[in-house]
Order: structure tokens, then C-alpha cells, then sequence
């Protein structure tokens, strides 16, 4: 088979549903998993190879520091659009096949022979990122006969274990890289709540959580009838925003819901900017709870939805129409990025004539925002249809996401006490 040839690995996906799974035996099925596992090892060894070759291609015309640099995130981005991620994964996978193909062969050979898998691979790669390659390859040769026997938590400690050995300094490096990128992130839970997780150093992250506790302890001896979760909980959010309350908050949350929902009872969901769905019920509890509120009108298109605004000739977007972008589309326009939007674009460039309008605006992350600056990268279309083309002259297609209340659009501002209501009807 040509190293080129995608249409031959499709047609092996495609044979795949036609595997004869009902007649086997129990034991023939459990024969045919450790195969397909097998398959998946292989498959992601080539999808390194292949990421290798596209970076070395791409290279090839770099001569300074930052074209290398440029290439980098330009090639990062086309691997998260063909493997259908993130550009953020793509870094990680282009880092990933850098690794096994140039620094570590033990490791790459059992990725290909379908001996490991690459959640393996990846571990491998990461517990040796801070060592020199010197060190790495040692590292790589050291582990070669256990990487097939060891479980991925066995392997990750056996790989920092010896890394520790061959390079007495390494431990240093981790605590100062892993320091380096300390962070707070936040994600969606389940029942309208959500996950703010802290990654520190191991003192201030003991602290914290010892602060939390002690708190906890003292509010319960007193006879506070919170449990010891709640309490902690709810002295975070005390102590990191000042407030005594959730109802003092004065940071703005963006609600995104239908009139019918709003005033008629309606079940359809509402949005929550940078969260995503809530059940009606809630949004409406929000507006009937809150102190005071704002109607501010938006615009949607009669037959598309699609968000609209006044439009102003102008190099800049308007503060009106940055934010309609950043309600509209919420997390990063680029497809499979789920990053939160943070940067108002011009689809069509302003120096190539584009408008500052919403039309022609998107919503992107930081990254993806600087990355369609690039070289041979190009977006085509309108704020409800984006057309993204890469180098390699592959074209990915984005779409906002449907807002609730396609004909008649409210976004409910939280603001301090109160709530601002956007709304207005088509036309």
C-alpha cells in the first residue's frame, strides 16, 4: 500500500461494521479485541510517522527562529482539524510524534507492533519531556521489555524513576515547569453545576484545602448545619470573590433563551455563555429571583437565526457587536476547538476589504485567532458559516452553535444583584 494512500485505510474502516461478531465463540471474540486494540497501537504509530513527515515538509522552507516557531502552530492546528480536535491537541500530538520518531524507538516500535497503546505512548513522552534526549533514549532503552507488561500507572512511575536515576536534576526541572504552569480552569458538572479546579504546587494546594477544612471545622462546632463539603464550598467562593453571597456577585453571566421559554413556560433549554445548556426552569428562576433587571434587544434573522446587529463601516467591531459575537458563537468558532471565545475576528480580513459588521465576524480563541494569520491559512463566508482552509488545501467547515429561541432571542446579563434581559423579536 502507498504511505499516501487514505483511500486504502478507508476501505479497511469500512470493512470494519462487516466483521462476523455474532458467530464467533466467546473466545474468538476475546481474540478479536486484543487484535483490533492492536490495530489501534498501530494505527496511531502511523498517524505519528505521518505528523513527523507533514512537520518536516513544512519546515523545509524555515530558516529562522520564528518561521520554525510559526510552522510549528501552523502544523500543531492542521493535526487538530484532521484528527477532528482542538488546536491545543494538536500541539500535544505533534509533540507526541516528534518524541517517538525522532528521540525514542523502543517506544515507537511497540506503538507500531500494536503492543501498547497510546495513552501509553503519551505517558512515556510525558514522564521524560523535562530529561535531555540523551537521557530520554536511555530511558526508552532501560523500559523497552516492560512496556508491554507494565500498567500505564506502573509505567509513568518506572519511566520517572529511572529519568530520576539518569539525571539527577530532572526532579528540579519538573517542580519548576509544573510551577510554570499553575492555573485555574473551569468546567461543566452534571445538574447545572460546575467543576473550578486550581492546579498548584503541592504547599499552596495543601494550604488551600487545609484553609477550606479548618473553616469547615470551625462553622460545625458552632452548630452550622451546612455539611463539611457545603461549608468549604461556600467559604471559597467567600473568600476568593470577598462576597458573603452568590446573590452579591458582581462578575456578568450571559443567559441565552427563547421568549417562549422566558415568558411562556416553555421547556426549550437555555444557554449559558461559557457553560452551555441549563433546563428553563432555572433560567426563569434566575430572572424571578433577581433584584432588578435590564431588557436589552437583539436582532435574529427571521429564517436563519442568526444573531444580527446595526452595522458600523469601521476597522475596529463595536462594543455591541464584540459582544454579540461572543454571546453567539461562545466557545472558539475553529471546528472541534472548545476553547471559550475570546478574540471578535474578521472573517474576511479588514485589509482585504472585510466590514465590521456581525456578518462578518466570528468568535475565536486566543491561539486560533493568531493561527489564521499564518501562511497559506485563509476563512471564507458569513458569522453563520465559516470555511476555513489550511495550507494542504483542506477546507473545514464551522458553523455557531443554534441558539434557543431561534425567533425571538434573550440574553439575561447577571450582574451584581440584578439581571440584564436582552431580547428582541425578528425582523
Amino acid at each position: 500500500m502507498s504511505t499516501t494512500n487514505a483511500d486504502d485505510v478507508r476501505s479497511w474502516l469500512r470493512a470494519l461494521p462487516s466483521l462476523d461478531v455474532a458467530g464467533l465463540s466467546d473466545a474468538e471474540r476475546v481474540d478479536l479485541l486484543t487484535a483490533l486494540e492492536s490495530l489501534k497501537g498501530g494505527a496511531a504509530a502511523a498517524q505519528a510517522r505521518v505528523i513527523a513527515e507533514l512537520d518536516a515538509s513544512q519546515r523545509a522552507s524555515a530558516s529562522t527562529r520564528e518561521e520554525h516557531a510559526a510552522v510549528s502552530r501552523s502544523v500543531a492546528a492542521m493535526v487538530g482539524l484532521a484528527r477532528h480536535e482542538s488546536p491545543h491537541a494538536g500541539r500535544k500530538y505533534l509533540g507526541l510524534a516528534t518524541a517517538l520518531v525522532h528521540e525514542m524507538p523502543c517506544t515507537m516500535a511497540a506503538l507500531s507492533a500494536g503492543e501498547i497503546s497510546e495513552f501509553k505512548a503519551i505517558v512515556m513522552v510525558k514522564e521524560t519531556a523535562v530529561l535531555t534526549l540523551e537521557h530520554r533514549a536511555e530511558v526508552d532503552r532501560r523500559l523497552a521489555d516492560k512496556l508491554a507488561v507494565f500498567g500505564v500507572g506502573r509505567l509513568g512511575k518506572a519511566a520517572r524513576l529511572v529519568g530520576y536515576e539518569v539525571d539527577r536534576e530532572s526532579p528540579l526541572k519538573r517542580v519548576r515547569g509544573a510551577e510554570s504552569d499553575r492555573r485555574v480552569t473551569i468546567r461543566p458538572a452534571p445538574d447545572t453545576m460546575t467543576w473550578v479546579g486550581a492546579f498548584l504546587p503541592v504547599a499552596q494546594g495543601v494550604g488551600v484545602y487545609a484553609a477550606l477544612k479548618a473553616a469547615a471545622a470551625s462553622a460545625r462546632a458552632v452548630g452550622d448545619p451546612r455539611s463539611e463539603g457545603q461549608v468549604m464550598a461556600d467559604t471559597l467562593f467567600a473568600r476568593v470573590t470577598g462576597l458573603d453571597s452568590a446573590a452579591d456577585i458582581g462578575v456578568e453571566v450571559n443567559v441565552v433563551m427563547g421568549q417562549a421559554a422566558l415568558f411562556e413556560g416553555s421547556d426549550e433549554p437555555a444557554w449559558v455563555a461559557g457553560y452551555g445548556p441549563v433546563p428553563a426552569v432555572l433560567a426563569r428562576r434566575l430572572v424571578r429571583e433577581a433584584d432588578r433587571a435590564w431588557a436589552r434587544r437583539l436582532y435574529a434573522h427571521p429564517a436563519s437565526g442568526e444573531l444580527v446587529t446595526m452595522d458600523a463601516r469601521r476597522r475596529s467591531f463595536s462594543a455591541g457587536v464584540r459582544k454579540l459575537g461572543v454571546l453567539r458563537d461562545d466557545i472558539c468558532a475553529t471546528p472541534w476547538c472548545d476553547a471559550p471565545a475570546k478574540h471578535a475576528d474578521h472573517i474576511t480580513a479588514a485589509a482585504d476589504g472585510g466590514p465590521s459588521t456581525s456578518s462578518n465576524e466570528q468568535g475565536l480563541c486566543e491561539a486560533c485567532n493568531y493561527r489564521k494569520e499564518l501562511p497559506g491559512w485563509s476563512t471564507t463566508g458569513s458569522a453563520s458559516r465559516v470555511t476555513t482552509t489550511t495550507p494542504t488545501g483542506h477546507a473545514y467547515e464551522s458553523r455557531p452553535p443554534p441558539l434557543p429561541g431561534t425567533q425571538q432571542v434573550k440574553v439575561i446579563h447577571i450582574v451584581g444583584p440584578a439581571l440584564e434581559v436582552d431580547w428582541a423579536p425578528t425582523g
